[in-house]
């Protein structure tokens, strides 16, 4: 078994789509919009591994960034292939506003990673 894909809420489909295809090169299907029930969607594929299905319909409410531990999905993790690039992402993003929430650092497991939030405040760890 593997995990196929992960969903996101988003009240900005375009711009949460932009976010992923600019920095982590995700390729992105047509668009899917059903019009009885107000929602669309893309599928956002990588070089390999699980794809992002982002998903919006009217009415969202946007989550506010969180400062400690909760239930549920806590982030999910980008490999990008080695110590420079997550250096070199992190920077990026960092220069172009996005909230860089941990900078790269070695981990006591043996990760080294880095922190980012996506426009919608998601947690991304940026790993080798």
């Amino acid at each position: 078994m593997k995990i196929e894909h992960l969903a996101i809420w988003t009240a900005n489909l375009e711009k949460l789509k932009s976010f992923y295809v600019t920095y982590f090169g995700a390729r992105s299907n047509e668009k899917y919009h059903n019009p009885t029930r107000q929602f669309s969607s893309y599928f956002l594929s990588f070089e390999s591994g699980c794809r992002l299905e982002l998903m919006q319909v009217p009415g969202l409410t946007r989550h506010e960034p969180v400062s400690q531990d909760f239930q549920g999905l806590a982030h999910f993790a980008i490999s990008v292939g080695s110590k420079e690039e997550v250096d070199r992402l992190t920077e990026q993003l960092g220069q172009a506003d996005h909230t860089v929430k941990g900078e790269p650092r070695w981990t006591g497991d043996g990760y080294y990673e880095s922190l980012v939030l996506d426009p919608d405040n998601n947690t991304i760890e940026i790993t080798i």
